[in-house]
């Protein structure tokens, strides 16, 4: 897997590992989105033992372990018979801690220090209900005053915190660091089609989200288009029952989910729309929305100029994933279908409606574009969309210490952007309560296919910032 980014993560472990001291560090995020290829990255040189659970007995896994942990150590013994308990794992590591492992020399400055990693956690957590609580007891009278860096790493992000991170799991409060690897952002995802113009580039985001793997399976074909039919409408293919599988891991009963997750998918954000379409009580579709943004599935937006966010009653809901948005419109939908090797109906609705959803994360592009800029425009405390009963801003970013507002349209339009579009804009800011009076107001204006000589002289008349897809017009 191509390694792109992830600067901050390992720098977060770096430091980490510098400290010299003993180290309990909790690695998450939903699957393939990098963690193993960072682990690895991190790891690479250093004294380390790197476990992968499995969904197997509890006492397969400790055999498992104690294999790699006796290779790492040159014990025959171990390598052959394994841990009988976890508690001999933990006085093996405090016994040997700090003498280095096979075939290493004083000569190495590390040599007394070791990495533990322990892969895909909430296996382990699924075998032995009870392996949170043996990991503290194990960190408390063993391993805690050792030159030991474990990590636990898992894809299951409810399990993770469950078992991990929230306040009651047993492990909260023992860990010294805590690392969410979130989906690379569209500049990030650029890097995968490097010689992809901008518009396929946001295309390809569009398909695979910021998730490495689902963007490595894209980078391979000669046309998008091709790659979604052979990579996700083809029934033999991972990307094709990868959002049922990332379900039925994190959730017991995903049927009403599924519902809640197409509907937002469809485009219903309101919850009254999402009650209409689902038919669930309005009660309990609040309870499964709170279980989906807690998972980083779906994500819950207000107006950037509210004051009170988690109280605003303006929230509007969307799929945090581009994949998952992708696969409720395109695959989910036709699988009876696509089952049988038809793939005409979804390729037609792929053609019919993708630009759509294109012209949404240009939205999310621009904003990422803007913070790029901001030494040129002002320093963004937030930025974000407004919106107002029937009025709708695409991006409005805020500096509350300076009272400056910047308010844009994003247009993923054939056509030139005009001056109707930047008097609309104008006309829709005087909307936007935010602000002292004396608040200093810029605008901005994105398109596709760039602006009409007359909106040109608009712009550098009064100031107004153009940027032709990615680019500022100077």
């Amino acid at each position: 897997m191509k390694f792109i980014n992830r600067d901050h993560e390992l720098k977060a472990l770096a430091d980490l590992w510098r400290a010299g001291t003993s180290q309990l560090v909790v690695v998450y995020g939903k699957r393939r989105v990098g963690k193993t290829e960072l682990i690895k990255r991190f790891i690479h040189g250093k004294p380390s033992i790197y476990f992968l659970a499995r969904r197997i007995r509890d006492e397969e896994n400790l055999f498992y372990l104690g294999h790699a942990i006796g290779e790492f150590f040159g014990d025959t013994i171990l390598k052959t018979r394994g841990f009988a308990r976890w508690d001999q794992v933990f006085s093996f590591l405090k016994e040997r801690a700090g003498k280095g492992g096979a075939g290493r020399t004083p000569r190495n400055r590390d040599a007394g220090r070791l990495v533990l990693v322990i892969d895909e956690f909430p296996y382990l957590a699924e075998a032995n209900r009870g392996i949170s609580s043996i990991f503290q007891a194990g960190w408390d009278e063993h391993l805690k005053n050792t030159p030991i860096f474990l990590m636990l790493c898992g894809s299951s992000i409810g399990m993770m915190e469950q078992e991990a991170l929230a306040y009651k799991a047993p492990l909260y409060g023992r860990r010294t660091g805590q690392l969410f690897v979130k989906p690379l952002s569209f500049s990030e995802a650029r890097e995968f089609f490097p010689r992809f113009r901008f518009e396929e580039a946001l295309r390809a985001y569009s398909i695979a989200g910021g998730t490495p793997a689902y963007l490595m399976r894209l980078a391979g074909y000669p046309s998008l288009e091709k790659a979604v039919e052979e990579e996700i409408l083809s029934p033999e293919r991972f990307l094709y029952e990868e959002v049922e599988f990332i379900l039925m891991e994190e959730l017991r009963e995903p049927r009403n989910y599924f519902s809640i997750l197409r509907a937002i998918g469809s485009h219903c954000t309101k919850v009254s729309e999402i009650v209409n379409a689902t038919g669930l009580e309005k009660s309990a579709l609040h309870t499964y929305l709170f279980v989906l943004e807690d998972l980083h599935i779906v994500e819950k937006q207000v107006p950037v100029t509210e004051k009170h966010p988690q109280r605003s009653r303006k929230g509007r809901y969307y799929l945090k994933d581009q994949f998952f948005t992708f696969w409720f419109n395109y695959c989910f939908p036709f699988m009876g279908e696509l089952e049988l090797r038809n793939k005409v109906p979804s390729m037609k609705a792929f053609r019919n409606s993708f630009e759509g959803i294109v012209a949404k994360n240009y939205e999310t592009a621009a904003q990422e574009i803007l913070r790029e800029c901001q030494e040129e425009l002002f320093v963004f405390h937030r930025i974000g969309r407004w919106w107002d009963k029937n009025e709708e801003i695409d991006i409005v970013a805020l500096n509350e210490t300076t009272n400056e507002i910047l308010l844009g349209e994003v247009k993923w339009s054939k056509k030139q952007v005009g001056t109707d579009v930047f008097e609309s804009l104008k006309r829709k800011s005087q909307k936007v309560e935010w602000g002292k009076r004396s608040r200093k107001e810029y605008y901005c204006l994105f398109s596709r296919s760039g602006f009409t000589p007359e909106m040109r002289r608009v712009a550098k008349k009064e100031g107004v910032f153009l940027f032709k897809l990615d680019r500022l017009s100077r």
